[in-house]
């Protein structure tokens, strides 16, 4: 599913369509062919291998120090600016993290933040996700439909994983109290900020819909807007509905909830 970006006076049209056809569609970089495993999920030119190595040696390309999905080339080049497109964003976040932090002390809780963003970094590149953010006690991802047809189910693929990855499955125990919601829909999609210091990022309704449903998350729950329901309730069909009192919005949120551990 993808909308059509309305006009807008302060968007370079050029810019714009360059934009969506990468957020779309990608665009095979010149050293594309060459061998081998794992590539930046856009240009799809190789970060390891014979080919990486020498893209490395002679170019100076390499994943992104952000998102390793993603390499340095794509993010640095792209200009400012953007293009809505559908997407699906992701959020997780530690629960109670300011009484832990209060019960631990300040070394022992940068510790136990240093294991939580190694456990979801390992888990969303696993996932060849877009780490949009690491701030705080919170992450936040995105999927594009250039990563794939299946992008809006990999989001939920990866939030089921993460969860997994704290210890909410039927034979463990969680190490760590974590929510997660996904919502999907339009987003505009760019590189935006101050000159010197713009980064690329998701924006709009679907993004702030993401985090307030995130919030709403029990420790252990993955909590899914209706639409983005829709894209994979063959798989998980029956899920239970919650309707979801968010701010700024008159009506609820209408979503669906997937306990890995009930899996």
């Amino acid at each position: 599913m993808t909308t059509q970006e309305s006009p807008r006076p302060d968007v370079d049209p050029e810019i714009a369509a360059l934009w969506r056809e990468v957020l779309l569609h990608g665009h095979p970089g010149r050293w594309s062919f060459l061998p081998s495993e794992p590539r930046c999920m856009v240009c799809r030119q190789p970060f390891e291998g014979v080919g990486g190595r020498a893209l490395r040696m002679f170019t100076g390309y390499k994943p992104s120090r952000t998102t390793p999905n993603l390499c340095n080339t794509c993010e640095d080049l792209m200009p400012p600016g953007g293009a809505e497109v559908d997407v699906a964003v992701l959020f997780a976040d530690m629960r109670g993290s300011t009484a832990i932090g209060a019960r631990l002390g300040s070394a022992d809780y940068a510790a136990l933040v240093n294991r939580f963003y190694e456990a979801t970094s390992h888990v969303l590149v696993t996932h060849e996700s877009w780490i949009d953010k690491l701030v705080g006690d919170e992450i936040m991802a995105l999927y594009i439909p250039a990563m794939g047809p299946d992008y809006r189910g990999r989001a939920v693929e990866a939030g089921a994983a993460l969860l997994r990855a704290f210890g909410y499955n039927p034979s463990e125990t969680a190490w760590l109290k974590v929510g997660v919601g996904i919502s999907a829909g339009p987003a505009f999609v760019g590189k935006v900020g101050a000159k010197g210091s713009q980064q690329v990022t998701a924006l709009g309704d679907t993004v702030n819909v993401a985090a307030r449903i995130q919030a709403q998350a029990a420790p252990g729950e993955l909590l899914m807007s209706e639409d983005l329901y829709q894209s994979v309730a063959q798989k998980y069909p029956g899920l239970e509905r919650r309707s979801l009192a968010a701010k700024g919005r008159e009506e609820p949120v209408e979503v669906r909830v997937l306990r890995p551990a009930e899996l």
